[in-house]
């Protein structure tokens, strides 16, 4: 008898792909500012901690998230930003992160 399986399995469309361990194939996502090539990087592919632009908290290895840049075909890897799965999906309801320094007050 197999072990339960706790979590829901991924929609096909977000199967890794083979040649890439742990990353899904690119596609296209529009959204109210515009179109988005949007990659998924699950696990342990991901080796270096990012900054997620949506919560402005890091993404640390081997936690799951999503890399975005504009579909426009002028970007290069400059353009790519790495977000928490939860914030950009909904990344239309909140306003942009705001960093602010160590000693900076929180509101004013």
């Amino acid at each position: 008898m197999s072990p339960r399986r706790n979590r829901p399995r991924r929609p096909s469309s977000e199967e890794p792909n083979p040649n890439r361990p742990g990353i899904t194939e690119d596609r296209v996502q529009q959204w109210r500012d515009g179109e988005y090539m949007v990659r998924n990087v699950f696990g342990g592919a991901a080796v270096k901690t990012y900054r997620c632009p949506g919560c402005v908290q890091e993404i640390r290895p081997g936690v799951a998230h999503v890399v975005a840049w504009p579909a426009d075909g002028y970007g290069d890897e400059s353009d790519r930003r790495h977000w928490h799965t939860g914030c950009w999906r909904g990344r239309d309801r909140r306003g942009p992160g705001v960093e602010r320094s160590r000693n900076a007050p929180r509101y004013g």
